[in-house]
């Protein structure tokens, strides 16, 4: 997500070089600098695409572009998502399985788990949240079709 924010950043910045010094200058006014002295430091600074790149991230996104994309941080975020995504479906079972019709009922708070996780996601990455929604659902559904497919080959018990 922090990625695909910076990327939009170095698109803008090559798109529109004067705008983003425009917006560079502009938080450095807010930070108590002139207008003259923030328009200079600003054109200095966006004078190397890179450069310019690195301090619209830290100071217009608050990124920091040396931090991004930490193996450790994404195998426990993923590790924490991916638990807690599981315990959604189980929830109805939670209660001894005494509630009629647990299997649906928990199929049901998986597919309102998916599609609100895809919509969400989808804010962050510039896509529709209904598109994002729906295809975080049908990749879901497909999933636990698939797997009650190969349990109902090899017998086990479902339900």
């Amino acid at each position: 997500l922090f990625e695909y924010q910076v990327e939009l950043e170095r698109q803008e910045l090559a798109e529109y070089p004067e705008a983003e010094a425009a917006e560079l200058a502009l938080i450095y006014q807010a930070r108590g600098l002139s207008e003259a002295e923030s328009v200079a430091l600003a054109n200095r600074l966006t004078a190397d695409p890179k450069v310019a790149l690195d301090v619209l991230a830290r100071e217009e996104l608050g990124l920091n572009p040396d931090d991004l994309g930490s193996p450790w941080g994404a195998a426990g975020f993923s590790f924490a998502s991916f638990t807690l995504g599981a315990l959604v479906p189980l929830l109805p079972f939670f209660f001894g399985g005494q509630l009629p019709d647990a299997g649906y009922l928990g199929a049901a708070l998986a597919s309102i788990g998916l599609f609100a996780t895809g919509a969400s996601l989808s804010l962050f990455t510039g896509r529709s949240a209904l598109a994002g929604g729906a295809r975080m659902l049908g990749i879901g559904a497909g999933a636990g079709a698939l797997t009650w497919l190969i349990g109902s080959l090899f017998g086990a018990a479902v339900g």
